[in-house]
C-alpha cells in the first residue's frame, strides 16, 4: 500500500488519515500525538505537516456506485 493523503479522514489535509491508514493505527488517536509532538518540539510537527501535504500524493475517490439503467426498458429479460 503506498502513501497517501486520506481522501475522507481528514481535518485539514489527509495527512494523519493517511498515515494512520497506512501504519493501521487510529487516526484520532495519531492526530492527538502530532498535536503533543508538534507543542514539546517548538513547532517542528508544523512543518513537517506541511511538507506531507506537499509531497504526498491524495488518494483517488472511490468510484461512483450506480446501476446502469436497461439498454431496452421496455423490454424485460427472465
Amino acid at each position: 500500500m503506498q502513501l497517501q493523503r486520506s481522501y475522507d479522514d481528514y481535518q485539514i489535509a489527509g495527512v494523519c488519515g493517511g498515515l494512520a491508514k497506512h501504519l493501521g493505527w487510529d487516526s484520532g488517536k495519531l492526530r492527538l500525538v502530532w498535536v503533543l509532538a508538534t507543542f514539546f518540539t517548538a513547532f517542528a510537527g508544523v512543518v513537517i505537516y506541511l511538507a506531507l501535504w506537499y509531497l504526498m500524493p491524495e488518494e483517488a475517490p472511490p468510484a461512483p456506485k450506480f446501476d446502469p439503467p436497461p439498454m431496452q426498458p421496455w423490454k424485460k429479460s427472465f
